[in-house]
């Protein structure tokens, strides 16, 4: 691949957690590209209408060596987890969740939501903290103007704002909504390779185009992006970014790992609801089913050089 090109990714729709619920646009990982970064899985979601499909009800499930993001454009999520955190995730506010030995958490919208859209965000754990305690953490972060641009810097720092909540690899992570045909150009870390999902509007990334639901890839060795909405409408777009994560990770179902016998494990202990998964309380329901592991081992992946 050229580094000085855009490289644009697009979706595929995966339903998410089990035949009642929604289906999202998933746009990390796919073969082309595993990470960017640390972020390693991004799935977009909506505008759902709740009355329509029924919204999100996602029961108990465990996660090891990664952290949740969760980011709402519009909405209500309930979360609990096994942490014993009870917490609402609404619009313009970051909930990041920490599973690195082991968690397990439910996600539902709430009655009073009528139209369910954002985004569901991983972050894979370095090597050194894949089995670091669960943790629970909620930041809203404030408005910044940037030229025709409104940014919430929800992860590490852009535009002079830094969020303060901790992660164990740099990132960046912020919503960016751009003004009728403006242009905002962001000074970036030069080491950073970058991911711009759009979520609205037409939106080209150093002049590549990128449609709703289209991701942008950006090479590391940038010191600045240009985005610029050519619509005649507001564009909203989610900028990620992080160093290259330089380590393989197996992916499966909601576990990264680093082995196969990892994986095979952490299956093992959800299924005889174990103590590394904790319980969580308070959902009216039973734990999701792990799905059957494939007969032959499961193998470490990062990004085609």
């Amino acid at each position: 691949m050229d580094d000085t090109k855009v490289e644009v990714l697009t979706p595929r729709d995966v339903p998410l957690g089990g035949p009642r619920a929604m289906t999202v646009r998933r746009t990390l990982p796919q073969r082309s590209r595993t990470l960017i970064g640390a972020w390693c899985f991004a799935d977009h979601y909506g505008p759902d209408p709740v009355a329509e499909s029924g919204g999100m009800d996602v029961a108990p499930h465990p996660h090891i060596g990664l952290q949740t993001v969760s980011w709402l454009f519009s909405g209500e999520i309930e979360h609990r987890d096994s942490l014993g955190s009870h917490a609402l995730v609404r619009p313009g506010e970051i909930n990041l969740m920490t599973g690195g030995h082991g968690i397990a958490h439910s996600e539902v919208s709430t009655p009073g939501t009528t139209v369910l859209h954002g985004v569901q965000l991983w972050v894979a754990l370095p090597g050194a903290h894949r089995d670091t305690p669960r943790d629970f953490t909620h930041h809203a972060p404030r408005p910044v103007r940037v030229d025709g641009a409104e940014l919430r810097v929800f992860l590490g720092t852009l535009a002079g704002d830094t969020s303060p909540v901790p992660t164990f690899t740099p990132l960046l992570g912020a919503e960016v909504l751009l003004d009728p045909g403006a242009a905002v150009t962001l000074a970036v870390d030069p080491e950073f390779e970058h991911g711009l999902l759009v979520d609205e509007g037409d939106v080209t990334l150093d002049g590549i185009l990128l449609r709703p639901a289209e991701l942008g890839y950006a090479a590391p060795g940038r010191a600045a992006l240009t985005l610029a909405n050519t619509s005649d409408r507001r564009a909203r777009a989610v900028l990620l970014g992080g160093p290259p994560f330089e380590e393989e990770i197996i992916m499966w179902w909601n576990f990264i790992a680093r082995t196969d016998d990892e994986i095979r494990r952490a299956r093992e202990e959800w299924a005889a609801a174990s103590d590394r998964f904790g319980e969580v309380a308070g959902y009216p329901g039973d734990r999701l089913p792990a799905p059957e592991l494939p007969t032959t081992p499961l193998k470490p992946r990062r990004n085609p050089r």
